[in-house]
């Protein structure tokens, strides 16, 4: 395997080529993979959202901002409650090192994020739970059709699990595209107003 380069011995190879970085350029890109080294130990779990705070208060504003960006854009439709509730932490402590924090605004988007998510859980839960009992009570629901090594195509009968798994996801898949994008258009709201 070979060596991983940083981003800065990367800059300074290809300043080589083109010219040299000035000292405001090199200092730039050092404290910007400074940052990037800091969120992934705070990703990986290494350190708390306080320990997270404490390295970035000496931090120049504009790279406040890259972290906290880049903490919002690391929220995924999917992401576990845990991961959602380490990043929101994240989030908002980085945002009481700003000069004028904007922590109501971002509290309520991460919290219509967080609304969002609990919702489409428990209309999932209960989507499968609904679509279980259906099958469980009308058995030809259980029938799906399998091609023969001849090329015909017959009925069998699965089980109700099997049946369940394989319906839910034709259920689930038009609410889950309304879902995404109203996720999105909340994370979005929410990059404004960490900006």
């Amino acid at each position: 395997m070979g060596k991983v380069r940083s981003a800065l011995e990367i800059a300074l190879e290809k300043s080589e080529r083109i010219g040299t970085l000035s000292e405001e350029e090199k200092a730039r890109i050092k404290d910007e993979e400074q940052i990037r080294g800091t969120l992934a130990d705070f990703y990986q779990g290494r350190i708390t959202s306080d320990e997270l705070w404490k390295r970035l208060k000496e931090s120049n504003p504009s790279l406040i901002r890259t972290a906290q960006v880049n903490l919002v854009d690391s929220l995924g439709p999917g992401s576990a409650d845990m991961e959602f509730q380490m990043r929101k932490q994240g989030i908002l402590a980085i945002e009481t090192l700003k000069k004028q924090p904007n922590t109501s605004v971002i509290e309520m988007c991460l919290y219509s994020i967080e609304g969002l998510q609990k919702e489409y859980e428990k209309m999932k839960g209960s989507a499968v739970e609904e679509l279980r009992k259906h099958i469980e009570q009308n058995p030809q629901l259980r029938m799906v059709p399998v091609k023969t090594g001849d090329g015909r195509t017959m009925q069998v009968a699965v089980s109700v699990d099997d049946a369940v798994k394989a319906k839910v996801a034709d259920l689930l898949s038009e609410h889950e595209e309304h879902y995404i994008n109203e996720f999105h258009a909340l994370v979005e709201e929410l990059r404004k107003a960490v900006q």
